[in-house]
């Protein structure tokens, strides 16, 4: 017979601004232990040197991680120019010097063949899996891998300031999957000068702004308190980009249990993926048909 996993019954999300020097793990379980919350996750790691938002959902808004996985993510950059390094930022040893720096009319120049539908190559440090292993776990026992372009839609790309000769400051919105890491290895390559990320914060993630992160020393003073739970955002926030499928409060029963229920009004087309709301609070996610939603994922929404 399986443990019984200790903690709180909770649901919804809390955006943290995450400091350097903490890995995305070690944030998540800061904050699930201070909630003593029962289950939690992240929708999206960010390297331990990068900050910004990591979006930490609780209970069955973890349900709702791959819609924000999906999400649009946008990040502010600094690339170091003059440099490649074998990890394609700071932390990392150099490989390889230019002499060569490109001026701000040259950088945005060749931004164009970075935007839209690209094909990008994650850096030799990375969680890409190489026959069921890490990448970066391979490279840390010496090894060089090989691993494969994969595509990545690029939303925008602009400078936001070009700091000095060897550094210009960028901002990128891309899709599901994209290194900001590559983008400044290739961007380097591309200009003749070579290139690697000295700065990265991720400033929005889906529906999630920075501006509404919590610092982690806070969520810690808190930590037991019930002051803590004010700072957790709705588990609905996790469905912004579906649509929603109101529902009467007489089928809850039928939707806590798997089956398909009528809607009253939606935005919904025949064969999206929506969630279905009973007087706003989500209580399942599935595929909407001709009137119908089909339960994918029923939503438990226990509390202690």
């Amino acid at each position: 017979m399986s443990r019984r996993k200790k903690g709180r019954n909770i649901h919804g999300w809390m955006i943290v601004d995450k400091p350097a020097g903490l890995t995305s793990s070690a944030v998540v379980n800061k904050v699930r232990w201070a909630l003593d919350a029962k289950k939690a996750g992240h929708a999206g790691t960010l390297d331990p040197a990068a900050t910004g938002v990591l979006a930490i959902a609780f209970g069955e808004a973890t349900k709702t991680i791959p819609y924000i996985m999906d999400a649009l993510k946008t990040y502010e950059f600094i690339v170091n120019w003059g440099a490649a390094t074998n990890t394609d930022d700071a932390e990392g040893e150099v490989i390889a010097t230019s002499t060569q720096r490109p001026a701000a009319d040259q950088v945005a120049a060749a931004l164009d063949a970075f935007r839209g539908m690209i094909q990008q190559t994650p850096p030799q440090v990375s969680a890409v899996k190489i026959d069921g292993e890490r990448a970066y776990k391979r490279v840390r026992d010496g090894e060089v891998v090989e691993i494969a372009p994969r595509p990545l839609f690029v939303a925008e790309l602009e400078i936001l300031e070009q700091i000095s000769p060897d550094q210009t400051k960028l901002t990128m919105t891309c899709g599901k999957g994209g290194y900001v890491r590559s983008i400044a290895r290739d961007l380097g390559q591309a200009l003749g000068c070579l290139g690697h990320v000295e700065v990265l914060r991720r400033t929005l993630s889906g529906p999630f702004d920075v501006a509404t992160g919590v610092d982690p020393d806070a969520v810690e003073a808190l930590a037991r308190k019930p002051e803590l739970d004010d700072l957790l955002l709705p588990l609905e926030l996790g469905l912004s980009s579906l649509p929603e499928c109101r529902c009467h409060p007489t089928v809850a029963t039928a939707l806590s249990n798997g089956n398909a229920v009528g809607v009253m009004e939606t935005d919904a087309e025949e064969g999206d993926t929506a969630w279905a709301s009973i007087d706003g609070q989500a209580r399942a996610i599935g595929t909407y048909r001709a009137g119908y939603l089909h339960p994918d994922r029923v939503l438990v929404l226990d509390a202690d």
